[in-house]
């Protein structure tokens, strides 16, 4: 049977059709719409300006910049339009009026006064066009006018959005080349100067308005970073503290298997088989207990270093890590009575971790400062008292970054505070007068052990 010969290769599949290109007519048209929008509604809302001032004087200082304009404005147009452009007394109160006591919303609506002064501008341009006293003077804005009006551009910098700028500017020079086209003989047109001027103090507005916005910005970040860093930090500690506390009690469980295992060989008499099947369980429990906490330090410490895997320090180790710190350079004494038992692990641990975060913090922030470390037990609670002097920065070897242990957390007052509130006792930490610093921490420690009867021995008579 003769090979059945290949399809014809199909033709390939027509390519969609493209989407109508975006002309120039639609993009202007686009343009125009969202400027128009912009225009029409403010990019802001209408608080006043300085209105998140510290001080009440700051605050009352737009109102009291837009009192003088609206003083001052309003008299000297009435006189420029009454003596030099020859107009009727009310018919300059009018436009006096209309041009600049909308001055009065700079603070807090400036866009809203641009639609006022805007018309009233180009209304007294079209008043003063038939004025033959007016032929030799500024034209279409008056002297006080122009003035007013960059305020006024000045105001809608601070404010609005650059859409809302660039409209504003489109729209005053506009007006300025309609009205110099309809009275070109005029020889004084001042409507170029006004878009100069305008341009240069809107874009002055603008980036004193960004830049302020781009500090707020800033700081915000900043304090949502801190409180972020922070939230790591108390996380990493609290991290850091399971481990060790899982040490701690990894330990006990470890006694409890060992002491469950040889109960039945160290105990005379022999037991029955019912007590050595229940030590046998109590032992298989203990193992099994202590195989979980294995596997979950193993991924606590997933992250870490073989250093962590050490055995954790105690007040046993206090005394090496204020040598090390006198060799660091920095004078320290440690009072601490000799023989210090009856601490419970998870007590000694924390308090050793306070005395190394507080040497640390000695370190980077008063170099050279003579530290006491004081440890004593009053039986009820461990107190650890560590006191700095102001730091000595000249004569000193130690550089402020100079660390004491390599080891150390590195978290300063938040790890203190969280191992003191895991352990339910309480810390305080304060400058001095003299300018140097405190740490006290005041652990509690369990009660100590009544006796049990059995190891009582009775007072015979006969034996005193």
């Amino acid at each position: 049977m003769p090979p059945s010969s290949p399809p014809p290769p199909s033709s390939p599949p027509p390519a969609p059709p493209h989407p109508p290109a975006d002309g120039l007519l639609s993009a202007a048209r686009r343009n125009l719409r969202e400027t128009g929008h912009a225009l029409s509604h403010p990019s802001h809302p209408p608080t006043p300006l300085l209105a998140g001032a510290p001080k009440q004087w700051q605050r009352l200082l737009p109102y009291v910049a837009v009192l003088v304009l609206v003083a001052i404005f309003v008299p000297v147009t009435i006189t420029v339009l009454a003596d030099q452009y020859g107009l009727n007394g009310g018919i300059a109160a009018a436009l006096a009026v209309a041009q600049a006591v909308p001055l009065l919303m700079l603070a807090h609506r400036p866009l809203q006064a641009w639609w006022i002064i805007f018309p009233a501008q180009i209304a007294g341009a079209v008043v003063l066009l038939g004025q033959d006293g007016g032929q030799n003077n500024a034209w279409p804005w008056t002297p006080p006018g122009l003035v007013g009006y960059l305020f006024l551009l000045l105001a809608l910098g601070l404010r609005e959005s650059r859409r809302t700028l660039v409209g504003v500017w489109l729209a005053t020079g506009a007006a300025g080349l309609v009205l110099y086209l309809v009275s070109s003989h005029r020889g004084t047109d001042n409507s170029l100067l006004l878009v100069i001027l305008g341009a240069v103090v809107l874009v002055i507005g603008a980036a004193v308005r960004e830049r302020g916005d781009a500090q707020r910005r800033l700081a915000e970040q900043e304090t949502i970073s801190e409180a972020e860093r922070a939230q790591r930090t108390l996380l990493e500690e609290r991290t850091r503290i399971a481990r060790e506390l899982h040490d701690v009690v990894a330990h006990h469980m470890s006694v409890i298997t060992v002491q469950a295992d040889s109960a039945p060989y160290r105990l005379s008499g022999g037991l029955s088989d019912e007590a050595r099947e229940e030590f046998a369980s109590i032992a298989a429990s203990a193992r099994e207990s202590l195989g979980e906490m294995r596997r979950l330090l193993t991924v606590l410490r997933s992250e870490g270093t073989e250093g962590e895997r050490a055995p954790q320090p105690g007040l046993d180790r206090v005394q090496q890590l204020v040598e090390a710190t006198v060799r660091a350079g920095l004078p320290a004494e440690l009072s601490m009575p000799a023989g210090l038992t009856g601490v419970p692990q998870a007590v000694d641990l924390s308090a050793y971790r306070i005395v190394q975060e507080a040497l640390a913090n000695v370190v980077r922030h008063a170099p050279g400062a003579r530290t006491r470390v004081s440890i004593g037990s009053d039986g009820a609670q461990l107190t650890v008292l560590v006191v700095n002097d102001p730091p000595m920065h000249t004569g000193s070897s130690l550089s402020p970054h100079t660390p004491v242990e390599t080891t150390g957390t590195g978290h300063g007052l938040i790890g203190m505070r969280e191992r003191v509130r895991l352990t339910g006792g309480t810390l305080e930490t304060g400058p001095l007068a003299d300018g140097g610093f405190r740490v006290s921490a005041r652990l509690p420690l369990p009660p100590a052990p009544s006796p049990s009867p059995s190891s009582v021995l009775p007072l015979n008579p006969e034996d005193s």
